[in-house]
């Protein structure tokens, strides 16, 4: 059975695609990257920061907030937009890549995933239908289903076990999503590994149930990126034109603009804050790595053409004398500014799909990373 829909597609450039999700908490722009709170919170980086960054919807970890601080309390103080005060739109996963990257002692059976939790070493058991159950208490927008991710590489006996398996709990994770709200959404996911065949399958299971969007899971786990593309391609065309595709736990800038050309609407990773906190910045020349001496003396902003405040007005040897020095501050400003040029990114691929001209901006984004970062004076 169908789905209401709840996606605009605005207009198309090629394969490529922009269009308007509309959710009970407001409007999603697409293509979209959603920085990931994975605690309800972006690590260091303020909500204030994020919605002026650009970012319409973020991304909770249903794994993380169902153990800490569980989700019947988030629900009992007024839900994760309440409860976190962020006012936008909300995305939660189903919490089991979590659970199979993160437990050491977990069993998968048809009926669940049981698992001890890496907190406490509490023994817990999560259903499609808990799954289900958690992200309705979070009162996420947008909730996934339930499913199994492989690691890659794997056996092919393996990856076709998950994937039927994640098949079984996408029907299930669908019937227990009936009594929600109307607005908010389901998305069920593609899985299959790196088997075209199974890929296909997948997604072709998935649409005979019929959800609100679809997503692509179980990649950048591992392979290249070539494979990566080539498994989108044999997705997506199978996807319903007329509703948002999300490729997910993705990923580097250029991963970004590829996936785009090939008809992805929907993005996550937590590249942007995971590489400030190491010293490293995305620019419109490529990633800058602030740890290097090379910055010490340098008296230039990151980009001086940066919309970002930080961006335009810190210094390089400020920003290097700060993550050198351990400072909380320059992971916070690098996150920002991370975060900032992703929602450039998608502002700029919205732009020029909207304008017919996505191959020319893609061809000069990758011009000005191939160049590289500017050089010293």
């Amino acid at each position: 059975m169908s789905l209401p829909n709840h996606f605009d597609l605005v207009a198309t450039d090629g394969a490529a695609r922009t269009g308007r999700l509309t959710t009970p908490h407001g409007v999603v722009r697409t293509p979209v990257f959603m920085p990931v709170g994975t605690a309800g919170a972006m690590k260091g980086v303020h909500w204030r920061e994020v919605r002026d960054a650009g970012a319409d919807i973020v991304l909770g970890n249903t794994y993380h907030l169902m153990l800490r601080p569980g989700a019947e309390r988030i629900a009992a103080l007024g839900g994760l937009q309440v409860f976190t005060g962020w006012q936008g739109p909300m995305l939660t996963d189903s919490g089991g890549f979590q659970v199979m990257s993160l437990s050491e002692l977990r069993k998968v059976s048809e009926a669940a995933v049981t698992f001890r939790s890496h907190i406490d070493g509490a023994k817990i058991e999560l259903s499609p239908e808990r799954s289900i159950e958690v992200q309705r208490l979070l009162g996420s927008d947008i909730a996934m289903q339930m499913d199994e991710c492989v690691r890659l590489p794997a056996e092919r006996d393996d990856i076709e076990r998950a994937m039927q398996l994640s098949l079984r709990w996408a029907e299930r994770s669908k019937r227990a999503f009936e009594t929600a709200p109307p607005g908010y959404m389901l998305f069920g996911i593609a899985q299959g590994g790196d088997i075209p065949e199974l890929r296909q399958a997948s997604a072709r299971g998935l649409v005979d149930i019929g959800f609100h969007g679809y997503a692509i899971g179980g990649l950048a786990v591992g392979e290249p990126q070539s494979v990566m593309l080539a498994m989108i391609e044999e997705v997506a065309p199978i996807l319903p034109p007329d509703r948002p595709r999300y490729l997910m736990g993705v990923g580097t800038p250029d991963d970004l603009l590829e996936a785009v050309a090939r008809g992805i609407d929907m993005f996550d990773c937590v590249m942007p804050t995971r590489n400030g906190r190491h010293g490293v910045a995305f620019t419109r020349f490529g990633q800058v790595n602030l740890r290097n001496a090379r910055h010490a003396d340098d008296p230039r902003p990151l980009d001086e053409e940066s919309p970002w405040p930080s961006a335009r007005n810190c210094s390089r040897a400020y920003l290097h004398h700060l993550v050198k020095s351990g400072e909380t501050l320059g992971a916070m400003l690098l996150s920002e500014i991370n975060i900032a040029y992703y929602q450039q990114l998608m502002h700029d691929i919205r732009s020029a799909v909207s304008e017919g001209r996505f191959a020319d901006l893609r061809e000069h984004i990758r011009a000005g990373w191939a160049k590289g970062d500017i050089t010293a004076r």
